[in-house]
């Protein structure tokens, strides 16, 4: 199976905003659902958001409620998490991740998803 990759990791201050960037170079993402999941240190990683194959399905845990947008563009193979109003808590290392079982909706619990990328680094500090 292919694996995702991820892009869109840097420093912002508080209040800032990031577009992180999930696609792949082996094949198309548009018959799998998509979950962004964050893993700061010391902690297990959590589901922030996830997609449906047709997009229609957006599920968001309720610290990103508000604030971070997930969607997804076919014709680039591309899954984007729009974060806004960054907090020093949302600094973790975030991951794409692939399901691809879900027909409609998307799983929020990473134990459905089989296929992970590497991460992308978010800091967000003054």
């Amino acid at each position: 199976q292919f694996l995702p990759v991820e892009s869109g990791g840097n420093l912002v201050q508080p209040g800032g905003s990031l577009n992180l960037s999930c696609t792949t170079s082996g094949g198309s993402l548009a018959d799998s659902t998509i979950g962004w999941f964050r893993q700061a240190p010391g902690k297990e990683r959590v589901g922030v958001s996830c997609i449906s194959r047709d997009g229609y399905y957006k599920y968001y845990e309720d610290s990103a409620k508000g604030r971070f947008t997930i969607s997804r563009d076919s014709a680039k193979n591309t899954v984007y998490l729009q974060m806004n109003s960054l907090k020093p808590e949302d600094t973790a290392s975030y991951y794409c991740a692939i399901e691809t079982r879900a027909l409609y909706g998307c799983f929020r619990e990473r134990r459905y998803y089989t296929a992970w990328g590497q991460g992308t680094q978010v800091t967000v500090a003054s």
